[in-house]
């Protein structure tokens, strides 16, 4: 049997098209509140590329699968629809939409918060993905990464059945936007974000051991205080102002035992190592 794209066959192209009318309608109603040009990842069939089109703003749609991109260029010759890969593509576009292949989420997400051209996504994934970046039962490192620019929130989740074939997991929705006033400066991200890897990986029982462990020069008790912070609390339970203000404490401070100043750590077996930063990007 042939694949239905040069790409590959549904299984290479992770196609489980949106067919819930509930879902599509919620996903468009979520894009109207929002301003500006459109961009869809993985058009597909078209099941939100119709109606995006009726909000009758500048809309373009790329899907990898150049068969389809075919047909929905017949069926929707006044939208502007591109054979393109996601993941090499520039997100140039004010709003980003998109049902976001299963098996390529987590780049996909990285893509989109390292590109600075857009304001609003609403993105379909994978249920699990879609809850832990929004920081229900607690925030990954790659949210704490992004939180000082970016505010996630959920919206809902889409059952397995919401999706044609049907997937083993359920979906969700996931809203990101853009800060306008952002809680660290945009030229410090680089080293906010080595901050924030430090601290997830960081050995330790909870946030006041983790931070003794690596930096000095500091009240830890009283910074733990004034940001309103268990001693015991878990990278992955601090909020976005939390990070923040450890890092405005901390992170730019001389004074990091990482820096090279304060008494030298221990080394960590790497097996180790590597095993705690799987778990804190999970």
């Amino acid at each position: 049997m042939r694949p239905r794209s040069i790409h590959g066959g549904r299984h290479e192209l992770g196609q489980n098209h949106l067919i819930h009318r509930p879902t599509i309608q919620r996903i468009v109603e979520l894009i109207a509140a929002t301003d500006g040009p459109i961009l869809e990842i993985g058009a597909g069939d078209g099941a939100l590329t119709t109606p995006l089109s009726a909000l009758r703003r500048p809309l373009r749609a790329i899907d990898i699968d150049e068969r389809r991109v075919a047909r929905l260029r017949r069926r929707l010759p006044h939208v502007d629809i591109q054979q393109m890969d996601a993941l090499h593509e520039p997100f140039d576009r004010a709003v980003i939409v998109g049902n976001l292949p299963f098996h390529i989420t987590t780049p996909l997400l990285r893509r989109l918060l390292e590109s600075p051209d857009w304001q609003d996504a609403i993105v379909l994934t994978q249920w699990e993905v879609a809850r832990k970046r929004a920081g229900v039962g607690g925030a990954t490192m790659m949210t704490a990464q992004a939180a000082p620019w970016f505010t996630f929130e959920l919206h809902g989740r889409v059952p397995a059945h919401a999706f044609a074939p049907r997937p083993s997991v359920d979906g969700g929705i996931l809203a990101i936007s853009r800060r306008g006033s952002p809680l660290v400066p945009i030229s410090e991200r680089a080293p906010y974000e080595r901050f924030v890897r430090e601290v997830f990986t960081g050995p330790g029982r909870g946030i006041a051991h983790i931070l003794s462990a690596r930096w000095h020069g500091a009240a830890i008790g009283r910074l733990l205080a004034r940001s309103d912070l268990q001693p015991n609390a878990l990278p992955r339970d601090l909020g976005p102002h939390q990070w923040a203000a450890l890092w405005h404490a901390l992170g730019a401070s001389p004074n990091r035992r990482s820096g090279g100043r304060g008494r030298p750590r221990s080394p960590e077996p790497a097996d180790r190592r590597r095993a705690r930063t799987r778990r804190a990007r999970n």
